[in-house]
């Protein structure tokens, strides 16, 4: 059967299954190209494959790009953008790259996600004045894309207004946070600080330290630094100290949990609340994840329940693993387990780690024999196919008061599920993050911290 075309000529649908397939095919290549320079980080490569794509290099159609790989290409030119600071040239170049491909995104009719804006907003907070466009993409983001902003959305134009000390510019982006119920956290509320002390704002300074003493209860080091500064060169740290206090101590109270003069301690959530905490995210959890497995896993807890630590092992082995030849570092998973075993007196800790994962790494004999030591052990809970492990290790950690280790920032969306109420205080009482350096042999050393 022939099928008549616009043009007055006939098709066959054998004819036009061959295109579609084609088509399909071109897509399929594009796609894992992309991706491959989103792994390497090659903003370059991935560009010509956009302008390739956008233009029909190489003969037939343009291809129909997606939100997926416009976000891809967005992000890559705003962590180009934002790494190239002192290569003035190729960071504007990165810019002009960034802008170039949302704005055919746009024009494509493809649109945009809060993933699109923070991007993009990245990207705007590196051009001059580039916090008012930055701040500008969010405010109209509903109106003009029915697009809702988070945390990450407002932080380009509310870190550029506090590098370049314009406060009160700074302080309008917090009240719009607020206007959407979106509360600022430690990095927010530092930034926040520290432009306050640089210009001398004293009613703010009290203010936000404040903020970080019912927000944030145990302040990282650089936030504990901004604080010293302010208490030893500020005429109001002056008053203190004849007052008798010993300003000299704020950075060593804040932190080991002191608690100095405005109360910065380190209060954990209590017996009760934590037990109730454990429920909530249990309830969660069963609602996403297949009830049996789930429960299944509660009951196995149970019996097993004497652990000090828990380890995000996805998260542990794909740390900074972005790269051409990047993979899951089992290595990397060892080494936190030796760490943690050298503070504890040789005490395993439980390692959570997707079924799926682990059945690939046990394919390399090289693997297997740590793997099987570490199930001999009690140290390895695999999480079923289909599960979502971050409600396991969790839940483990909440239900059994102990640390987790983890670089997750935890701001994805089962984490907003859990509310602002008890998590961030849980979070920064037990959330143990890592480094690694290389020790004798090239071994890799883990190096935890809170």
């Amino acid at each position: 059967m022939e099928i008549p075309h616009e043009s007055g000529a006939t098709t066959t649908p054998m004819a036009t299954k061959r295109r579609k397939k084609k088509a399909s095919s071109k897509e399929g290549e594009f796609s894992h190209a992309l991706h491959t320079c989103a792994k390497s980080g090659d903003l370059s490569a991935a560009l010509a494959l956009f302008d390739s794509a956008v233009t029909g290099g190489g003969g037939g159609a343009p291809l129909r790009l997606t939100a997926h790989h416009f976000n891809s290409l967005l992000h890559l030119c705003s962590a180009a953008a934002e790494s190239l600071g002192g290569d003035e040239p190729s960071r504007r170049s990165a810019v002009d790259a960034g802008f170039r491909v949302f704005d055919r995104m746009v024009a494509a009719g493809v649109a945009p996600t809060e993933a699109t804006i923070t991007s993009v907003a990245r990207i705007a907070a590196q051009k001059p004045h580039g916090g008012d466009i930055a701040f500008e993409l969010v405010e109209t983001m509903g109106e003009k894309y029915g697009v809702a902003p988070r945390l990450r959305t407002y932080g380009p134009a509310l870190f550029a207004y506090c590098r370049g000390l314009q406060a009160e510019k700074a302080y309008a982006v917090e009240a719009h946070m607020a206007s959407m119920g979106i509360s600022p956290e430690e990095p927010e509320i530092a930034a926040l600080l520290e432009v306050s002390t640089k210009l001398g704002l004293e009613e703010k300074v009290y203010h936000y330290l404040h903020r970080l003493r019912s927000t944030v209860k145990c302040v990282e080091k650089s936030t504990a630094e901004i604080l010293e500064r302010w208490f030893s060169s500020s005429k109001r740290a002056r008053e203190v100290r004849s007052d008798g206090r010993d300003v000299g101590k704020v950075k060593d109270a804040v932190l080991i949990n002191g608690g100095g003069w405005h109360g910065l301690a380190c209060v954990d959530i209590g017996l009760e609340e934590t037990q109730k905490f454990a429920e909530s995210v249990a309830s969660l959890a069963m609602e996403r994840e297949t009830k049996s497995n789930f429960r299944n896993f509660q009951e196995w807890l149970e019996a097993h329940n004497e652990y000090e630590a828990i380890i995000d092992g996805a998260n542990v082995g794909l740390y900074q693993q972005n790269f051409a030849d990047g993979g899951f570092s089992l290595s990397q998973l060892d080494a936190v387990v030796r760490e943690l075993q050298t503070g504890s007196k040789r005490k395993w800790p439980l390692i959570v780690l997707h079924n799926k994962r682990v059945l690939s790494l046990i394919e390399n004999p090289s693997n297997r024999q740590l793997i099987e030591t570490w199930r001999a052990e009690g140290a390895l809970y695999t999480t079923p196919s289909g599960s979502n492990d971050d409600w396991y290790w969790l839940y483990a950690a909440i239900k059994l008061k102990c640390l987790v280790v983890t670089n997750d920032e935890m701001r994805d969306h089962i984490f907003e599920l859990l509310g602002r109420s008890l998590f961030p205080t849980w979070k920064e009482r037990h959330q143990v993050k890592y480094t690694f350096t290389k020790g004798v042999g090239n071994r890799i050393m883990a190096c935890a911290h809170r």
